[in-house]
Parts: C-alpha cells; sequence; structure tokens
C-alpha cells in the first residue's frame, strides 16, 4: 500500500468516524445536537480539525442525509426483493408502507431529510438531477413509474393537469422516465403522459402529508392506530388508477 492510499484509507474511515458520531447525536438528541463542536469531543480531536473533512456543519448534515437515505432505500430495496417483479401493485404497497415504518421507526432521520427547510438540504434546480432523497426517490418514482407505464389502459386517470404546472411537470416526466428506463421498462411520453405524472406527484404528496402528521404528531384529532387509514389512502390512490388492493 502506497503512502498516498493509505492516507486516503484513513481519511476516508475518519469521514465515516465523523458521520456516525453526527448520527448517533442525531439520533439520541436531535439535529440540534448535531454540531462540530459536539462531534469533536465525542472523537477526541479539535473542531478546526473537522473543517480538514467538511466545509461546514451544512455540509456534514447534506453527507449525513445522504447515508441515511442510502440505508433508507437499501431497506426498501431488500423487501422488493421478496416480491415478484411483475407484481408491480404490490411493490407499491410495499414501498408506501416500508417509508410509513421507516419514518415512524426513525423520526430524526426522517425529519432531517424530509422535513428539513435548509436549502442545503432541500431540492435542486430543475436542471439538476442529484439531491437529497435521491436513493430513496429512485426507488419510489421506479416502482410508481413502472406501475403506470405497464397499465396503458388506465392513463386516462388522473383528471385535468393545471397549464400552469406543464413545464415543471414535463421536466419531471423525463426524469421519471428515464428512471423507469434505467431498469429496463420502456417508457416514454405516451406511455408516461402529463396527466400520469401529476397523478404520480399528488400521490407522493398525500403520502408524505399523512406520514409527516404521523411522525410529529399532528393529526388534526386523536387516532390510535393510523395504520388502517394510511391502507385506505393507499387503495384510494390505486382505485383511483384503476389496479386492485394487494
Amino acid at each position: 500500500m502506497t503512502e498516498a492510499t493509505r492516507r486516503e484509507r484513513l481519511r476516508a474511515e475518519t469521514e465515516r468516524d465523523i458521520r456516525r458520531q453526527a448520527r448517533a447525536l442525531l439520533v439520541a438528541h436531535g439535529r440540534d445536537a448535531v454540531t462540530l463542536r459536539a462531534i469533536a469531543r465525542e472523537l477526541g480531536i479539535t473542531a478546526p480539525a473537522l473543517y480538514r473533512y467538511y466545509d461546514s456543519r451544512e455540509d456534514l448534515l447534506h453527507h449525513l442525509a445522504d447515508d441515511i437515505c442510502t440505508d433508507l432505500a437499501l431497506e426498501l430495496n431488500t423487501g422488493l426483493a421478496r416480491i415478484p417483479e411483475d407484481d408491480v401493485t404490490a411493490q407499491v404497497y410495499a414501498v408506501c408502507r416500508g417509508f410509513r415504518r421507516w419514518a415512524l421507526a426513525h423520526p430524526q432521520e426522517f425529519a432531517l431529510v424530509f422535513a428539513s427547510t435548509e436549502t442545503t438540504l432541500g431540492a435542486c434546480g430543475p436542471d439538476e438531477r442529484r439531491q437529497v432523497g435521491d436513493q430513496f426517490g429512485r426507488v419510489f418514482l421506479e416502482v410508481a413509474g413502472r406501475l403506470i407505464a405497464s397499465h396503458s389502459a388506465h392513463h386516462d386517470q388522473g383528471g385535468d393537469v393545471p397549464e400552469s404546472l406543464h413545464a415543471d411537470l414535463t421536466v419531471f416526466q423525463q426524469v421519471l422516465i428515464d428512471t423507469v428506463g434505467a431498469r429496463g421498462v420502456p417508457a416514454d411520453t405516451d406511455l408516461l403522459p402529463l396527466s400520469a405524472v401529476y397523478h404520480i406527484t399528488q400521490s407522493w404528496v398525500r403520502l408524505y402529508g399523512h406520514v409527516a402528521l404521523e411522525v410529529f404528531g399532528r393529526f388534526p384529532f386523536a387516532v390510535a392506530n393510523p395504520e388502517p387509514m394510511f391502507d385506505s389512502m393507499l387503495a384510494q390512490i390505486l382505485g383511483e388508477m384503476g389496479f386492485t388492493d394487494a
């Protein structure tokens, strides 16, 4: 092993140690506890030394969010691997239910990735493909896109698309086509028209809204067990597209 290779390996190990400690602080005490000073104290180094690895606290949080999304995508893909490839409806249920279970079990990680108001953790511009959540988003988009692309008879579902959304949805439409195509499912604007893309977007908003309200305890009324409500919403979303329950 050359000296340069050894330094690279040691640097990578230190970066992993920093993010591991940052995540431990996040889980135990929330995002406000994730400070460079606290991490340095736990690792036995000085806070300025951390700037050799991350430009700022926000830079570290961004990498931490990427790690979290990678773990979430791995968990969802593990569940998908147990479902036949041609049972796309069951895959949709598995991804949505898996996301809810993960969010409830990891509220601090969910809050960092999916409820952050910081621009460094938010979505990129329309011409940029990489953003925090790509790993999870790719899983969701693949399954949702494959569902619609494999059932062309239902593409008239979803209602009229507001004209003011056409430009944004057209960009997202190409992202969705590329994502589905990368997994070997041929798709184009005929198979995934704007109405289908609009429905996918609306569905994600509804799913995310339910999960966020549940994670943060913000239901407008007391619900002893929100799971049946969540499953009913999934069935309704798929029913609106003409698909049966799983």
